[in-house]
């Protein structure tokens, strides 16, 4: 292995600890995203490696890496941050696979894409703003009548609120609601 590509090996590791085990788990602890990101990660890395000592197109590994994140992140599973997790993974590998000649290079990427990801997933960024899908056992017909019915119903100040799914059958309807808690609630959260 030559000398650059285990440089390059040491800042992808520690990249994706510290994203993997200091950033996502201690905010959103699912160990399969935790398994999931590390395996991708350095995965990627591997391969841009190879790619790399063997001269090989990288068109063929962006391809490659592109046709099987697009297939697991379809999965309705995860979260659009949890998206954004998965790209900063790949990046990552990517990165210091492809910068592993150039450590300075590679550390300073690293430690930009682990900035902001720790500014943009804050738990205080936003900390009162919340989401949440909920059935409701009437019909609204009117866009007042149902923020109004929402905001008694879940005792917040409904931001926005999208209609989803309507059972005239039923009598349900399911909406995505968008809602600011109270300073006071976030504080009994916490």
């Amino acid at each position: 292995m030559r000398s650059a590509t285990l440089v390059g090996l040491v800042l992808d590791l520690t990249a994706i600890s510290v994203l993997a085990y200091v950033l996502y788990f201690r905010r959103h602890h699912r160990r399969d995203l935790l398994f999931a990101y590390t395996a991708l990660n350095v995965g990627i890395f591997a391969v841009v490696s190879l790619l790399q000592a063997q001269r090989v197109d990288l068109a063929v590994g962006f391809g490659l890496f592109g046709v099987l994140s697009i297939i697991r992140l379809r999965s309705s599973e995860i979260t659009q941050g949890e998206i954004a997790y998965y790209f900063v993974a790949i990046a990552l590998g990517l990165v210091n696979g492809i910068a592993s000649a150039w450590p300075v290079t590679a550390v300073l990427l690293d430690a930009t894409l682990l900035a902001v990801m720790y500014v943009a997933d804050h738990p205080r960024l936003l900390e009162r703003t919340r989401h949440q899908v909920v059935t409701l056992d009437c019909v609204h017909s009117d866009a007042r009548s149902l923020r109004a019915d929402l905001e008694n119903r879940l005792r917040v100040a409904v931001l926005s609120c999208e209609v989803t799914q309507v059972d005239y059958v039923r009598e349900v309807m399911v909406v995505d609601v968008r809602f600011q808690v109270s300073a006071h609630s976030v504080g009994a959260l916490r």
